[in-house]
């Protein structure tokens, strides 16, 4: 690939010009069938997968019943459990009670009909076991152009869910307005070194970078201002769309996940963490101005996938900020839904006060308010994502 024709949201014939956005949901879906097409047409050249099985662990974790509403056993059809994973038999097919606290005001209906707020019926994701080995590391980025969607917030929790559970966690700071480093109680204006001088400086070892955080099993590669620089400064460099990717690869065998928080836009530092990542996680509020900008991101992962990087893929579309309560919430679930199906995590972020202090203290809610709504959210993420990741 000729690297100076990249062009991140770039035009080309069929596709959305820089900064243009689709009129509407129609839109929204047909890109997204494009993109899905993209996927499809990936897995197709390894091992080909049943017509049923879908991104999120169905042939793993199975829904909360079958048809006629009798419960089914979800590892029955298998000689033994997902390693790191336990089967609790007294946890029979209700969704899990933590999460269903959060789906007020109609929980009740929700528990009784086996349904979340996406409409789709809601599986049980067990409780992730020890792990006695760990890495390689399976990189995710969180990423959408729009700003103000929960991408900070989630990073930091979703990190710290899954260190909870007893997964190595390195969270990567990779915006220059470093809110990640923020968020865990760092000062980002006196660090001396940061992930700008991982990604510049030949011969820096990880480690001079690499803090530890508050939770135990998470670490941190913090970001500051300096990183804005790299973007001019890559742009001579050859393969600049993999600096960072080389950068992360001695960290692999250190840690099961390592989470990107990206910065709002789909300049050359976002193509850098597409680049390096196995998955993608789009934090999506649930309000039509932020659905509008999907469309744009869907194209840019599709060209990273097909130029620079063929393993990436649409791990989930994560709902933020979703207040049941009104309709105009709702229908935007439903719209993100429909146009993306099995992408859409049954788990939902709603509004809840406790995330903005949860800044201002500089720790995870899962620490903060442990017994919260949003806490109990995001374990319930870590279990999603845990079970798509042993679902593949």
């Amino acid at each position: 690939m000729n690297e100076s024709t990249f062009s991140p949201g770039g035009g080309r014939p069929g596709s959305l010009a820089r900064g243009q956005a689709p009129a509407g949901f129609e839109a929204v879906g047909s890109v997204a069938v494009r993109t899905f097409a993209a996927h499809q047409s990936h897995h197709k050249s390894g091992v080909t997968q049943p017509a049923h099985q879908s991104m999120d662990g169905h042939h793993v974790n199975a829904m909360a019943g079958d048809g006629s509403g009798a419960p089914h056993n979800h590892f029955a059809d298998y000689d033994e459990l997902p390693d790191g994973h336990f089967y609790d038999p007294d946890a029979e097919y209700e969704p899990d009670p933590e999460y269903a606290a959060t789906l007020a005001p109609d929980a009740a209906r929700q528990r009784r009909e086996r349904i979340g707020p996406t409409g789709r019926p809601l599986p049980y994701f067990p409780i992730p076991g020890p792990l006695t080995d760990h890495g390689p590391a399976t990189i995710i980025a969180m990423c959408n152009q729009k700003g103000g969607v929960g991408k900070t917030t989630s990073t930091i929790n979703l990190g710290a869910a899954l260190a909870e559970y007893g997964r190595r966690v390195l969270l990567v700071d990779f915006d220059p307005q470093g809110a990640l480093s923020v968020g865990l109680g760092v000062n980002p204006m006196e660090l001396d070194l940061t992930v700008y001088n991982l990604l510049m400086e030949r011969g820096l070892s990880a480690d001079e970078v690499l803090l530890k955080t508050a939770v135990p099993n998470m670490d941190l590669l913090p970001s500051n201002i300096d990183l804005s620089a790299a973007e001019v400064q890559l742009v001579s460099e050859v393969a600049r769309e993999s600096s960072l990717q080389r950068a992360l690869k001695p960290l692999l065998p250190d840690y099961d996940y390592i989470v990107i928080d990206c910065q709002p836009s789909l300049g050359l530092l976002t193509v850098n963490a597409l680049t390096a990542a196995h998955k993608v996680i789009v934090p999506l509020e649930c309000e039509f101005f932020a659905l509008r900008g999907v469309a744009l991101l869907t194209e840019t992962i599709e060209k990273v996938q097909e130029r620079l990087n063929p393993e990436l893929e649409l791990d989930g579309i994560l709902a933020t900020m979703y207040d049941s309560r009104t309709v105009h919430s709702r229908e935007v679930l439903a719209r993100v839904v429909e146009a993306f199906d099995d992408h859409v995590y049954h788990t939902v972020i709603g509004r809840t006060v406790r995330f903005p202090e949860t800044t201002v203290a500089g720790e995870p809610i899962t620490t903060y308010a442990s017994n919260s709504v949003g806490a109990a959210a995001y374990r319930q993420l870590a279990r999603e994502v845990l079970a798509r990741c042993h679902a593949e």
